[in-house]
């Protein structure tokens, strides 16, 4: 096994210390090489991970969220499963005070998916007017 392949295998999401608790700030992560397989045919799909939060009392750290991300590419997930279950496992481990995660699939088919999932007490974010 690659040292790559050990480091996502045991990958697991880190949380940070927030350096600025004293205020509300957004944090926005893309992450445009994200892969999985369809459950159903087997066939990669790629899209889009953006992540969108306002942090709490922790911030994610980027290279174990990298390496968290990385793990889907070997596992049969569709787009709705794979978009909740990153927004969920970054919810338990950050308690942001709001946290917005959407999965931009690729068109496969000519189809192309969307995947938003939100919540949290701030549905107005600095910095965000729309």
């Amino acid at each position: 096994m690659k040292y790559g392949e050990e480091e996502i295998k045991k990958a697991e999401l880190e949380p940070w210390p927030n350096p600025s608790r004293e205020r509300d700030y957004t944090i926005d992560i893309s992450f445009p090489e994200f892969t999985c397989l369809c459950p159903r045919s087997g066939y990669p799909d790629f899209a889009t991970i953006r992540i969108h939060y306002v942090p709490d009392e922790s911030i994610i750290e980027l290279k174990s969220l990298k390496l968290y991300l990385n793990k889907f590419r070997q596992v049969y997930i569709s787009h709705e499963e794979a978009t909740n279950r990153i927004f969920s496992d970054l919810f338990k481990v950050l308690s942001p005070k709001f946290l917005r995660v959407e999965g931009d699939f690729h068109p496969r088919g000519n189809v192309h998916t969307v995947i938003k999932v939100e919540d949290g007490n701030k549905r107005e974010t600095p910095g965000n007017t729309s």
